[in-house]
């Protein structure tokens, strides 16, 4: 039986206002979906984005929840769907020219990760390079 649309080997984890625009956060979603938890981990740790602290932190705890609420084995565990969406966007101003105003928009973020235990699917490879590596061979 399905609840809230997740089956019994997912488990998942939200964060939500996150500080930071949909677009940025999502460069950082696509770096890890489909891939394995570990190699996951690794990947967040070494990325030069600021946001990829709250996406490991978000990881982490969809692990957790993995671990302890569903009972899955961890080193099984790869990201089936990872997604982000907007949140409330902070509206400020900044004084301009001849006493006008500007707007400053500070968007916020919300993050999803669900987790899924088997055998993670392989990704699709480019058709140019499997072209350019069959000529090669």
């Amino acid at each position: 039986m399905t609840r809230y649309g997740i089956k019994e080997n997912q488990a998942r984890a939200f964060n939500k206002l996150i500080r930071i625009s949909h677009q940025k956060l999502n460069l950082v979603c696509d770096m890890v979906r489909g891939l394995p938890v570990d190699r996951a981990i690794d990947v967040l740790k070494f990325s030069k984005k600021r946001v990829s602290d709250e996406v490991l932190k978000t990881l982490l705890s969809a692990v957790a929840n993995a671990e302890n609420n569903k009972h899955l084995p961890v080193d099984t565990l790869f990201i089936k769907e990872i997604w982000c969406g907007k949140a409330l966007t902070m509206k400020r101003i900044m004084a301009g020219p001849r006493g006008s105003a500007r707007p400053i928009l500070k968007p916020f973020s919300n993050l999803t990760i669900v987790l899924e235990a088997g055998v993670a699917p392989e990704k699709k490879q480019d058709k140019k390079t499997t072209t350019k590596q069959a000529k090669v061979k």
